[in-house]
């Protein structure tokens, strides 16, 4: 599985307050954009796997609503996740 549970936890770490922050909306961001970059590549190489790509699209939709979330509630922390996971130019 390319997503272990090793790697979560380092995301978690990474982006979350601690291993263990599973909730927060950073991490939970992080996590969805990990994921959405793993099945971009896989889409580019196959273009008719119409069940990856409606994946992609939820995968998107929810990272969005998180995003929004943040934006409205703490504009500070907004700020932050978009310039360390460089979702925004």
């Amino acid at each position: 599985m390319y997503l272990s549970a090793e790697k979560k936890q380092e995301l978690f770490k990474k982006y979350g307050k601690s291993n263990g922050d599973t909730g927060s909306a950073e991490s939970q961001i992080a996590l969805f954009s990990f994921r959405i970059n793993h099945l971009t590549k896989h889409l580019k190489t196959n273009n008719k796997d119409f069940a990856t790509q409606q994946a992609l699209l939820k995968l998107v939709g929810k990272r969005k609503k998180l995003l929004n979330y943040l934006k409205n509630s703490d504009i500070k922390r907004y700020r932050s996740v978009i310039k360390k996971l460089a979702l925004r130019k």
